[in-house]
């Protein structure tokens, strides 16, 4: 495993002390935790952002949404 080193505001650091803290896990885990998270929506998000620009994709409006959610046959 590599390390990094990054810079933050002390806000940031007793923020996330405390929440590492309340959480029982050290600030290490609970950062790598946060990035995976972050690194997985920004991926999701890009993916979003690629559909809306595709003019091919259609797209449904939230009463096509819900049949198609609520439809069980």
């Amino acid at each position: 495993m590599s390390k990094i080193t990054a810079t933050v505001p002390d806000s940031l650091l007793e923020a996330l002390d405390a929440v590492a803290t309340e959480l029982e896990i050290s600030r290490s885990t609970l950062v790598r935790q946060a990035l995976h998270r972050y690194l997985d929506d920004y991926g999701d998000l890009n993916v979003a952002i690629e559909r809306l620009r595709d003019s091919s994709d259609r797209t449904m409006n939230w009463h096509e949404v819900r049949k198609a959610l609520l439809d069980t046959s």
